[in-house]
């Protein structure tokens, strides 16, 4: 009879639980449950493991679970994974509830100076990641993730956009490079998703048809809270084509740069100076400030040296990027910190502001500070610092 298997195994394995289903043509359902936490959840998770049975219509099968810890979400996801490996024509979905805490919707311009990448294969790491305070949170289906563990990450990461509190972090999820990105859209569409980063994006048409699909994806399942597109440009064609790629649609929030797919394109070496890559970088900027959305900068890759993080973050916000990837949690305090106005900018700011005020109350056209004239888009940066501050 047809034997499957689904999830990890190991003495190393914490927060998540393998399951093995063997078909049999009789017998019923035998379950055999190891469990660490079996003296406090044995029966909760029996009692669920016969419920997703009975759910799948599974009748007759010996089932095996190795629970490592794992949450409601991830049981879940690990046995439907295991069925659709049993049977790969069946389109039904075991859903667990959105959790209230997680009702909150994202606007276009909300501030985005970290986002923290997470393996989407590894629920070990969903659970505490709200709790470090990173502007978004990204749920990765691409790169990391390996090509065998694809459906179990799509799995994990729509129920964890339905069960795990973000506390209000954006809910982001990059998607696989297109076309295969497309397939992955109806595991997040439908479930609370705020931003969705298109990776290797290298056109316009790219952009529209992940558009195309999410729109019918919310048409069919009555979504309507916003859902905003993250495009990162990693090649050079993509930053050439920048503008076009950052002016594609109107649900585009931000333009993202992925510097290590980027210069292995060109044929050179990532640094920390990032010589090698000023030209796409300012290119990344100009094309998304043309189109009136945010810049973000690549991740740092090395973890462990925070003064080098800084002077990165220090940099990119020289060059107009409001954002920063991060890889560990212990990036994100550095990089808010990093990215937060100077005391000589919101000085500046104040008086920009003040003068602006007072000439718009005397009906003045024109704006000065002392000798100086002040231009709109000067005093509209001016505002931005401002409003930074009190989101800061």
């Amino acid at each position: 009879m047809k034997k499957v298997n689904a999830g990890k195994r190991g003495e190393s394995v914490r927060s998540d639980c393998y399951f093995e289903i063997e078909l049999k043509n009789a017998g019923g359902i035998k379950l055999d449950i190891k469990s660490k936490v079996e003296s406090m959840y044995g029966e909760s998770i029996k009692q669920m493991i016969l419920d997703m049975s009975k759910f799948f219509g599974l009748k007759e099968a010996k089932i095996l679970c190795e629970d490592y810890g794992a949450l409601p979400f991830v049981l879940a996801a690990r046995f439907e994974l295991a069925i659709k490996r049993l049977f790969p024509q069946t389109k039904k979905e075991y859903l667990l509830p959105i959790i209230k805490q997680n009702l909150y919707p994202t606007k276009k311009d909300q501030l985005r100076r970290s986002r923290l990448y997470l393996p989407g294969n590894e629920p070990k790491f969903f659970v505490n990641a709200g709790l470090h305070s990173p502007d978004g949170i990204i749920l990765d289906l691409e790169d990391s993730v390996a090509p065998t563990e694809k459906d179990a990450a799509q799995l994990l990461v729509r129920n964890a956009l339905r069960s795990i509190d973000f506390y209000g972090a954006e809910r982001m999820v990059r998607i696989n490079q297109l076309p295969k990105g497309l397939d992955d859209l109806k595991f997040i569409v439908p479930h609370n998703v705020n931003v969705i980063l298109i990776p290797k994006c290298e056109s316009a048409e790219q952009v529209k048809a992940v558009e195309k699909e999410v729109e019918k994806l919310k048409k069919q399942h009555t979504v309507e809270n916003p859902i905003y597109f993250m495009p990162i440009i990693e090649s050079a064609l993509g930053v050439i084509k920048a503008y076009e790629i950052a002016s594609a649609s109107k649900n585009i929030c931000a333009l993202a740069i992925g510097l290590e797919d980027y210069t292995a394109d060109i044929g050179t070496q990532r640094t920390n100076d990032g010589r090698e890559s000023i030209f796409a970088r300012q290119m990344l900027v100009n094309a998304a400030k043309a189109a009136g959305i945010q810049a973000i900068d690549t991740v740092f890759s090395d973890v462990a040296d925070m003064e080098a993080l800084r002077q990165s973050v220090i940099e990119a916000k020289s060059l107009g990027f409001e954002g920063k990837g991060c890889i560990h949690p212990r990036q994100i305090k550095v990089v808010h910190e990093a990215f937060a106005p100077s005391t000589d900018e919101i000085e500046k700011a104040k008086k920009i502001v003040m003068a602006f005020e007072e000439a718009e109350k005397k009906g003045l056209g024109v704006v000065s500070l002392g000798s100086k004239m002040i231009d709109p888009p000067v005093v509209k940066r001016a505002q931005r610092i401002l409003s930074l501050i009190k989101r800061h």
